[in-house]
């Protein structure tokens, strides 16, 4: 698939990379710049924009390592919900865990083939522990309220696979990031009087961090543009494995400094682990391409 960005496209990129860099941006910023309206409708205050542009924005986001409940907020938009909000799916087994509860002004609940949207305050929850101690995590621990809201099963399956998408945007603007970070710490770390980037094992290791991160961003730019579910499922499956991996690599070339809490590398790491469970996981991801293959070779049997 050809996919070339538009000067349009390329500005939006330049324009959020700039607003995000350093980090720290407040989340009063993120909502000025309209990260979460770029795909309402101008009359309703929005952006006007569509799919692949929201994709580039959360790509930055993801670079940025943005926290708090981005996905759920921009989706929340699109159904005409204000506030901050999270996607969350039920889990196959296990207790239903919330991000950012107490901050949250919805909650969009997935199941397999329907959306609820509930009030945080309706839900039973107590703090659980956390990998990524900038999204804190909720327990539900009593019965599911009555809810808010009830939206189609269609509803349902576009929100998941956007959500899903969007996530893996993230994770691929996160595989860019550590790519640039173990890069820039190759090429000032020294040992035996020389750059450690000059050591073939490191340009390698680089190297194979880059492999995947490009990866990982065309199949997600490749998503946006289809919007099949298939083919996000895949972008998911990839953006994971590059961040997740990717982190693993930067804290090998940052060695020992990696580990400590001065060096956001250990962030890095942990906020991988967090995306690659949010909305998709590998699971869910390889359920639907497998039901997607098979669905195909039926049809030609």
């Amino acid at each position: 698939m050809h996919f070339q960005l538009t000067d349009d496209q390329r500005a939006l990129q330049a324009g959020l990379r700039d607003v995000l860099k350093g980090g720290g941006v407040e989340w009063s910023e993120l909502v000025d710049v309209g990260l979460f309206t770029l795909r309402l409708p101008e009359a309703d205050g929005g952006v006007g924009l569509g799919l692949p542009e929201a994709v580039l924005a959360f790509e930055e986001a993801g670079r940025a390592l943005v926290p708090g409940p981005l996905v759920g907020t921009e989706l929340a938009a699109t159904l005409g919900l204000t506030g901050r909000a999270e996607v969350v799916r039920v889990p196959a087994r296990g207790t239903l865990l919330v991000p950012h509860l107490p901050t949250l002004a919805q909650v969009l609940l997935l199941d397999d083939h329907e959306l609820t949207v509930f009030g945080p305050e309706t839900l039973d929850a107590e703090p659980a522990r956390a990998v990524d101690p900038q999204t804190p995590l909720w327990r539900v621990t009593g019965p599911l309220p009555a809810p808010r809201q009830r939206l189609d099963p269609p509803t349902a399956h576009r929100i998941a696979a956007e959500a899903t998408l969007l996530t893996a945007a993230l994770q691929a603007g996160l595989a860019a990031r550590t790519v640039a970070d173990a890069v820039r710490y190759a090429q000032q770390r020294e040992q035996f009087g020389q750059p450690i980037g000059a050591f073939q094992a490191v340009q390698h290791l680089c190297a194979d961090m880059l492999a995947r991160a490009e990866l990982a961003r065309v199949a997600v730019y490749a998503a946006a543009v289809s919007g099949d579910a298939d083919e996000i499922a895949g972008a998911k499956l990839l953006a994971d494995d590059a961040a997740v991996h990717g982190a693993r690599d930067c804290l090998q070339v940052h060695g020992g400094m990696g580990f400590t809490w001065e060096a956001s590398v250990h962030l890095l790491l942990k906020r991988a682990w967090a995306w690659e469970q949010a909305c998709a996981d590998r699971d869910r991801c390889l359920d639907q391409l497998a039901t997607g293959l098979a669905d195909g070779l039926a049809e030609h049997l």
